[in-house]
C-alpha cells in the first residue's frame, strides 16, 4: 500500500487541460505501472512544476494520494529529451511510441521492461544516426513481445510446422504467419478463419524476424539497402496487426504521417 506522499520516476505519456490551471497527467513508471495524476497550477506562467512535466519527459515526482486522483506536488526533470523536439518528425515518433505503450497498459500493471524499452527509445529518437522508421518497427515488436501479443513468425500459427522460404500468408486474427497450404486448404478450422489474412513476402518476414530477434545495438546498423520495399510492407502490416489487438485506430498515426508528408 502506497504512503499518502510518496516519489515516484515516470515518463508523461499524456497531459490534458483540467479545470482552469491544472494539468492532467498520464504517467508511466518502473513500478506502478501507468497512472494519473494531477499537476495543480501548471499551466501558469509562474508555475514550478510545468517545465519539469512536459510531454514525453522523465521526471521524479513526489505525488500525494488525493481521494480521487493523487496529486504532483513537485517535479525535477531526469531528461527532457532536448534533442528529440528540436525534429518535428522525431516528436511524431515520440508521440506514436507514447500512444502505444499508452493503449496496451493497464493502469496499475507493473512492466519494468516496458518502461526501459521507452526511456531508451526516446533517448534513441535524439540520435540523428538512428533511422525513427526502423526504431519504430523495432519498438513496436518489443512492446507486443511484453505485453502477451507476440507474433509467431517461425511457424505456422494453426498447423505449427516451421515456415517455408516462400511467399506465406499474415493474419493479424490468427497471431502470426500462416503457411499457403493451410490458408487455401484448412481456412475454415483456422482460429477466426483468418479472413484478414494476406500474403506476405520472403523479405518482409525476414525483416520482421530480424527486428524480433535482435538487440537495437545491432539493428540500428541494418542499410538501406538491406530493407528495401520489405521496410513499407513491414510497416502497413504492423499497423493492421497492433490496430486489430487494440480494436481502435491511433491518433498518433495520423498526425506522424502529417509531419513526414508536410506537402500531401
Amino acid at each position: 500500500m502506497r504512503e499518502r506522499l510518496y516519489r515516484v520516476e515516470a515518463i508523461v505519456l499524456k497531459r490534458t487541460d483540467h479545470g482552469e490551471a491544472d494539468r492532467l497527467l498520464t504517467l508511466f513508471t518502473p513500478d506502478l505501472g501507468k497512472m494519473r495524476a494531477i499537476a495543480k497550477g501548471a499551466r501558469k506562467p509562474s508555475s514550478r512544476k510545468s517545465g519539469h512535466v512536459e510531454l514525453f519527459a522523465h521526471t521524479h515526482l513526489l505525488v500525494a494520494k488525493g481521494k480521487q486522483l493523487d496529486v504532483v506536488t513537485q517535479a525535477d526533470t531526469l531528461d527532457a529529451f532536448l534533442p528529440l523536439r528540436e525534429n518535428l518528425e522525431r516528436v511524431g515518433y515520440a508521440y506514436y511510441l507514447a500512444e502505444l505503450v499508452d493503449k496496451f497498459s493497464e493502469e496499475g500493471t507493473e512492466n519494468r521492461a516496458v518502461f526501459d524499452l521507452l526511456l531508451h527509445a526516446l533517448a534513441a529518437l535524439g540520435d540523428a544516426t538512428n533511422d525513427p522508421d526502423l526504431l519504430a518497427r523495432f519498438f513496436e515488436l518489443r512492446v507486443l513481445q511484453y505485453v502477451g501479443y507476440r507474433p509467431q513468425l517461425f511457424n505456422c500459427i494453426h498447423c505449427g510446422k516451421a515456415i517455408e522460404p516462400q511467399e506465406n500468408y499474415f493474419s493479424a486474427e490468427a497471431g502470426g504467419v500462416l503457411d499457403p497450404e493451410c490458408v487455401q486448404t484448412q481456412r475454415e478450422q483456422i482460429a477466426g478463419r483468418a479472413y484478414d489474412a494476406q500474403p506476405i513476402s520472403l523479405n518482409a518476414l525476414k525483416l520482421l524476424r530480424y527486428l524480433q530477434t535482435r538487440e537495437w545495438g545491432t539493428v540500428r546498423g541494418l542499410r538501406v539497402a538491406e530493407r528495401g520495399d520489405a521496410m513499407s510492407e513491414v510497416e502497413t502490416l504492423m499497423l493492421r496487426y497492433i490496430t486489430h489487438h487494440l480494436e481502435r485506430n491511433l491518433k498518433s498515426v495520423e498526425f506522424l504521417r502529417e509531419v513526414k508528408q508536410p506537402n500531401a
